[in-house]
């Protein structure tokens, strides 16, 4: 059966699916063999609050971090999704945050219902496997995460080939992948979900299949809420359709895209009915994140601006990073936009969203949903130098970032 379906697949589609075959089982293997070999002092000096979420026995009040099955893929906003999956929103496994009216509500609020849906449903048949409920709904979890990895390299191959030829597509897929915090990608986490559904729908949009691509942009809002900046895309698709000799030409076509561009706003209004106010209590009271917060995020970021040259190294390291992912992806986003116009404005939205939540961290992760930048490498890529230089650099900081992750270190 698997070469008949190899048989079928193009050179390039195969090579993509083999390149994604390859890289989570080094990766997965590579989480088991680093923590085997060596141990990291504790705790994490990265951030102030670090030093109490990292030091020994930090972890113990955490029932769904604790089984030992597949436990290098699980940490910090694993658990969330794990006890959504397995017991539901609220459950009293999970630390609650008090509000101001004297409720409590538990953290399980602040994540979105998508990826533990689809981790749920995974792992009915995984129950045949006979593991417990926190393993079964780990591996379901790494499972939706690599498909949803595999999907989003297919689309930016598909979303490049034209501009970039069969080559270039396949340096689109693979430097998403080997980007330094591209293992998140491989956990139980969002990421993997959320791009197969973000890059596909704009892969689909670029083909004109505006009512697929809005389908696919109203599931990724409810995986993650930057989804929602798949509008603009959508609508800009739309628009651009519509022109007619400068007029706007009224027809069965038009019709659909609007509806499509009207399918993630319709997503957003459901779940904000839903589970919005529960949301935003829990993003704002513990958090302390929320959206557009211009001027205290300019605040935040400025603070760290000016104590960088005063902070300690793994202070300093970690926010290099930080400013070196939203720069690079900024300035893929300016690139690609007279090219890749609904592409970009969705990584500008993005970038948009994350540097204004209110807090300065977890931008290397964030800007991995910027699909501009792995085009805007492709791009350099050809030529063998930046190619083989950025592959180098990028897979040693993947590697630091693997490994602090899989010893439950912060990273993003």
């Amino acid at each position: 059966m698997l070469s008949r379906i190899s048989f079928h697949l193009s050179p390039p589609v195969r090579a993509v699916v083999l390149i994604w075959l390859a890289w989570f089982v080094i990766l997965l293997a590579y989480q088991t063999v680093v923590t085997q070999r060596l141990q990291l002092d504790r705790p994490d000096y990265a951030l102030l609050w670090t030093r109490t979420e990292t030091d020994f026995g930090a972890q113990r009040n955490k029932p769904y971090l604790n089984d030992p099955f597949m436990n290098r893929q699980v940490s910090w906003d694993s658990e969330f999704y794990l006890s959504i999956a397995t017991v539901g929103y609220d459950d009293p496994a999970v630390r609650a945050v008090p509000l101001p009216d004297g409720r409590q509500l538990s953290l399980n609020y602040a994540f979105l219902p998508l990826y533990p849906t689809v981790m749920r449903l995974v792992a009915v048949p995984l129950a045949l496997l006979n593991l417990t409920p926190v393993a079964t709904a780990t591996l379901a979890g790494v499972v939706v995460s690599l498909l949803g990895t595999l999907a989003a390299m297919l689309a930016l191959y598909d979303l490049t080939r034209d501009t970039l030829d069969d080559a270039g597509g396949l340096r689109a897929a693979w430097y998403l992948v080997v980007f330094p915090s591209g293992f998140f990608l491989a956990q139980v986490y969002t990421e993997g979900l959320f791009v197969g559904l973000a890059f596909g729908s704009l892969a689909l949009i670029r083909r004109q299949r505006l009512l697929a691509a809005g389908m696919l942009a109203a599931l990724a809002v409810w995986t993650r809420a930057v989804g929602g900046a798949l509008v603009l895309p959508l609508a800009l698709a739309v628009w651009q359709s519509a022109r007619v000799e400068g007029r706007l030409a009224l027809n069965r076509r038009l019709v659909a895209g609007v509806i499509a561009a009207l399918l993630p706003v319709a997503a957003y209004l459901l779940w904000n009915a839903a589970y919005g106010e529960p949301f935003h209590l829990v993003e704002t009271n513990f958090f302390g994140r929320g959206m557009l917060l211009i001027e205290q995020s300019v605040r935040a970021w400025t603070l760290v601006l000016n104590n960088l040259g005063t902070t300690v190294p793994p202070t300093a390291i970690y926010y290099a990073l930080e400013f070196a992912g939203l720069g690079l992806a900024l300035v893929a986003c300016l690139f690609t936009l007279p090219r890749y116009p609904g592409v970009a404005l969705f990584g500008l939205a993005a970038l948009l969203v994350a540097f204004t939540s209110g807090i300065p961290q977890s931008m290397i992760r964030y800007v991995l949903a910027v699909p501009s930048t792995y085009i805007f490498l492709a791009w350099l890529g050809r030529h063998p130098a930046f190619d083989r230089a950025w592959s180098t650099a990028s897979l040693l900081l993947l590697g630091m970032l693997t490994m602090l992750f899989s010893f439950d270190m912060w990273v993003a």
